[in-house]
């Protein structure tokens, strides 16, 4: 019988494929499972279920001999050495599509949220705090008409530009390539980065991590950036510079920011970014649905059992 080991507890239905037909061991910690621990369990399994928690380096890779597949729970596939996975013949797959519609809605959430200092007032109202209607109470940033910026024109970001159709936004985008069928949809216009920073009221980030992505928001491009921007990140932490990031929203060059994922994670409780009141964050949950988590768990099931039934997986990234 096949044995894989699952590096965190995922939603039943997929732990139940996998135990139909595998000899299945789950790390049932609340934290990614310590390197020691990886080490020791890929010595012995032929699949493996990871989280982008999970790096799985050559180091890894190369104490699993008998390993075959890496089914990874996340869209993202930066948490594992794929080159060294396609030299030893290990087939690796990820969950795209299914999480699209999820994480754009959270896009839009942080982004009205910031937009309108939502998590401020809540905070203040329940404190006590508030003691009439005021004038200048809260004020915030128009939504409506203003113009979205998109950084990354992928499934994601594409799906966040659609929903600006509902608030009567201009769309621009930045892309390696040009999407004919979201111009035509939305409208949207292709600019470089440069001028879709100095022309949009708000910046959705949905580029993959990659070394040119490392620092793609730094001091410089917050500059270009209106005083009234908004910037929301759902992409991967590392690709905004967090220390310019809260130097500029500190000396107000730009308006706010909401965060869902950061460069380190967790971010440590003592980071400045969590003292600034013009940041919204939120514990990396792009994708947490029941129902988008429940197809994520089938797909990486689904997969893992193709490979090992020596069939061709849905979603393979080697």
């Amino acid at each position: 019988m096949f044995k894989v080991f699952v590096t965190r507890r995922i939603p039943a239905e997929g732990l139940e494929m996998l135990r139909e037909k595998c000899q299945v061991r789950v790390w049932e910690g609340e934290t990614p499972p310590p390197r020691e621990v990886l080490l020791e369990e890929i010595k012995g399994v032929h699949g493996l279920l990871t989280l982008l928690t999970d790096p799985i380096d050559r180091e890894i890779l190369e104490a699993g001999s008998h390993l075959k597949v890496i089914a990874n729970y996340a869209v993202g596939y930066d948490n594992i050495d794929v080159d060294q996975a396609r030299q030893q013949g290990i087939v690796v797959t990820n969950t795209p599509g299914v999480l699209t519609e999820t994480t754009a809605d959270l896009a839009w959430g942080l982004l009205l949220a910031a937009a309108r200092s939502l998590v401020k007032a809540d905070q203040y109202t329940r404190a006590g705090h508030w003691k009439s209607w005021g004038p200048q109470l809260f004020l915030g940033q128009d939504v409506q008409g203003q113009t979205l910026g998109i950084i990354g024109a992928g499934r994601i970001g594409q799906a966040v530009a659609r929903r600006g159709l509902g608030f009567d936004m201009d769309i621009l985008y930045y892309s390696r390539n040009p999407k004919p069928e979201l111009e035509k949809e939305t409208g949207a216009r292709k600019v470089e980065l440069d001028e879709l920073l100095q022309e949009s009221d708000f910046v959705s980030l949905h580029v993959p991590l990659t070394p040119a992505t490392e620092n793609l928001i730094g001091a410089r491009e917050l500059e270009l950036m209106k005083k009234n921007a908004v910037l929301i990140n759902t992409a991967r932490g590392p690709v905004v510079d967090q220390e310019a990031l809260n130097q500029a929203l500190l000396q107000e060059k730009i308006f706010a920011a909401g965060l869902d994922v950061f460069a380190r994670e967790p971010i440590d409780a003592s980071d400045p970014l969590l003292e600034n009141p013009r940041v919204v964050v939120a514990p990396h949950i792009g994708s947490a649905s029941f129902a988008t988590r429940e197809k994520m768990a089938r797909m990486v099931a689904e997969d893992l059992l193709a490979v090992l039934q020596g069939k061709t997986p849905k979603n393979p990234v080697t």
